[in-house]
């Protein structure tokens, strides 16, 4: 592919609820273009863009994929994002490149809750958004009803329909340009090609209707073109789609189009509405990073005069190709062979081979100009969110926000061979995904793997088999109960033995009592006048800390408690560290068993942003968990709920929360404190510890 200027590039992205056909737009574009000679299908598993097998067999997009064609003079680079829930975050990071966000909904169901979730993510970044109202030739679609959930759901009224469909379901045959004032009707064949007609009859009405709205709301944008409209002058086309491409680029208007991505019916028109009124990447004239070493802000223009940047969005881990590393140029050119700095990493880089992607299919690339995306291969410690630069003139861009995760799981791998594969190969999988968590719980001894969801999880497992051979199973995982008391007990631990020779003699007197809760742990030495000797002192600390790695409930850390030794005695010949280790781990659960031992169980502290309708239900739902309310707050439309819940309760809620708002409520969630389990709910726990205990022996 030749090298094209930044004004002939148009960087556009597919947003949508899950389902809304954003694939198979990318599918009949690729088409239309040239770049396959079929119309791929995601039903049929013949898609370009839905490449992974996973994808294919769950006919979802997973993982955000580029395709670089060409459309008449201009060069596109599209991504398609994923829209199911559990994916979503995927779409968010790709928002931060496009300069036009194609935002999909359904002509069937209108604005779905991913919808709003993208809707959010153009408006954070600022960035351009085009509605595509799609699957107008299904049943039950109705461009109208869809174009009023738009405005329903958003509150806005800046929804310009510039097109409107020309027949409904079965019988939805083309469009009609509302700027030129002509029907396109299409064949039947999927090719795309269409013929130019007067606007039949039945959708006149319709066409003059939103054709004045369409010229208010552009001449809007231009105080002088619209007092020459309201004195009665003629406004010419070409004026118009001026004041259209301002009102666009400035965020005034959100232009509304339609049609039927898998009948290929107004995907052209598409294409050309994009490379007309969509701004270049350079539209935004420039971009502020700081200095990564004193944190100075720095300006970088975005012009290909200026020295090299670029920001890297997106890491692709394949076992064979290996890293590939999907960036976004801010300013100046990138060619092969090139040494750049890595500004996040303070590290430098020798650029290989620049090329595209069609999918995973590779395209060498002659360089990678201001504006443009482009990818490069088998960079040393480059990841997504790094800044690439000229070393001469360095800049840092902020790095990308990664939501915590929602749902954890214990990983046991099946084999010892899995076991030796799986830290390198999952952290492969996490330079891809960064929404991925692995870590191993030091008290559990369990390996966790968290992520967004369950079928964010079940993708992972599937991922780690299919690309690295890995096989584990997954447990929900277990709670990390620890142990505490609530009184104060004094106890003797003695240990003497003899066996012949020398033998072992230690005699320890300990006071436990409790700590405030979050304390931990605290040793203290009160022996006077040497009854212990003070380099056995250390042995007695050891041999206190062992004890309480098993708590004598249910066999889980004790914590929070303050032991004293007092008092004691030595033997001169059979004493020994040894000895008394042990003397001082039997005192320490002598006095356990006196001091009102009790459970603890951890407090997780919850944000939960549901719509205000469903604010009841989860609210009733979180009593029903132990929950306590810590308050709420409004946040738009929405209500934020504050509170503390076990742990205990709240380890499979993403689905319910997902359940009880129709998809519209998300939570965040972290580790408060540790608090005493009510009665019943401690002596279930600690009868299944020790029958879990008695299966292991």
């Amino acid at each position: 592919m030749k090298k094209y200027e930044p004004e002939l590039i148009r960087n556009v992205g597919l947003f949508s609820h899950g389902g809304d056909g954003k694939t198979s737009i990318a599918e009949a574009m690729l088409f239309l273009s040239g770049e396959n000679n079929r119309l791929g299908r995601v039903d049929d598993g013949t898609s370009i863009m839905d490449y992974e097998p996973e994808e294919i067999e769950r006919k979802i997009t997973i993982s955000s994929s580029l395709a670089v064609f060409e459309w008449k003079k201009y060069k596109i680079n599209l991504i398609d994002t994923p829209g199911d829930d559990n994916f979503i975050s995927d779409a968010r990071f790709c928002m931060r490149v496009v300069d036009c966000a194609v935002v999909v909904i359904s002509g069937i169901d209108g604005v779905k809750v991913q919808t709003e979730k993208v809707w959010n993510f153009a408006k954070e970044n600022q960035t351009p958004v085009l509605v595509f109202i799609n699957k107008l030739d299904r049943e039950r679609s109705d461009f109208y009803r869809a174009l009023e959930s738009l405005k329903e759901n958003f509150g806005e009224s800046n929804f310009l329909p510039v097109q409107i469909p020309i027949g409904a379901e079965d019988n939805f045959k083309g469009i009609v340009d509302l700027l030129n004032g002509k029907a396109l009707v299409y064949s039947d064949d999927s090719s795309g090609n269409f013929e130019e007609t007067q606007i039949p009859e039945e959708v006149k009405t319709n066409f003059e209707t939103y054709r004045e709205k369409l010229m208010e709301a552009a001449v809007e944008v231009d105080d002088e073109i619209m007092e020459r409209y309201l004195n009665g002058e003629t406004i010419e086309t070409s004026q118009i789609e001026g004041c259209l491409k301002k009102g666009i680029w400035e965020g005034k208007i959100v232009p509304v189009l339609c049609g039927s991505a898998t009948r290929n019916i107004g995907i052209n028109n598409l294409l050309d509405f994009v490379v007309k009124f969509y701004p270049p990447p350079t539209f935004r004239k420039e971009i502020y990073g700081y200095d990564g070493k004193t944190g100075e802000k720095v300006k970088r223009v975005i012009s290909s005069q200026e020295p090299f940047s670029s920001y890297v969005f997106k890491t692709i881990s394949d076992p064979f190709a290996g890293r590939l590393n999907l960036f976004k140029v801010y300013s100046g050119e990138l060619y092969p062979d090139m040494t750049v700095l890595n500004s996040t990493k303070d590290e430098k880089e020798k650029i290989g081979q620049v090329f595209y992607l069609v999918g995973k299919k590779q395209k060498p690339a002659p360089c990678a100009v201001t504006g443009d995306i482009a990818v490069v291969a088998k960079l040393k410690n480059v990841g997504t969110g790094d800044t690439l630069c000229d070393e001469r003139y360095p800049i840092r861009y902020e790095g990308i926000k990664v939501p915590p995760p929602l749902m954890s799981f214990s990983l046991r791998p099946k084999t010892k061979g899995d076991e030796d594969k799986l830290n390198s190969s999952l952290a492969k999988l996490m330079e891809e995904d960064l929404t991925i968590r692995y870590a191993r719980d030091e008290q559990t001894k369990e390996f966790i793997l968290s992520g967004m969801g369950q079928v964010h999880i079940e993708v992972i497992v599937e991922r780690l088999k299919r690309k690295f051979g890995v096989e584990v199973e997954l447990k929900e995982p277990k709670v990390p109960y620890k142990e505490t008391i609530k009184g104060t007990a004094k106890a003797q631990g003695k240990y003497k033995r003899q066996s012949g020779g020398r033998g072992q003699y230690g005699d320890t007197w300990l006071e436990i009592s409790p700590l405030p809760r979050g304390e931990g742990f605290v040793f203290e030495d009160k022996i006077v006048g040497g009854v212990i000797p003070k380099q056995y002192i250390p042995a007695v600390e050891k041999g206190v800390v062992e004890a309480m790695q098993q708590g004598i409930l249910a066999g889980y850390p004790v914590t929070d408690v303050k032991v004293t030794l007092y008092d004691g005695s030595y033997h001169e010949v059979d004493s020994s560290e040894m000895a008394f280790k042990i003397a001082a781990s039997m005192g320490f659960k002598k006095c356990m068993e006196m001091a009102n031992p009790v459970l603890l169980e951890p407090i997780m502290k919850m944000e939960i942003i549901v719509p205000e309708e469903n604010m009841g239900d989860v609210m009733g739902d979180l009593n029903s968990r132990r929950g306590k309310i810590l308050g709420v707050e409004a946040k738009g439309n929405n209500q934020i709920i504050k509170a503390y819940v076990p742990m205990a309760e709240i380890l499979k809620y993403a689905p319910d929360l997902r359940s009880m708002t129709g998809g519209r409520g998300t939570f965040t969630m972290e580790f408060s404190h540790y608090e005493e389990v009510p009665g019943h709910i401690a002596q279930k726990i600690i009868e299944n510890a020790k029958k879990e205990r008695e299966q292991e022996k």
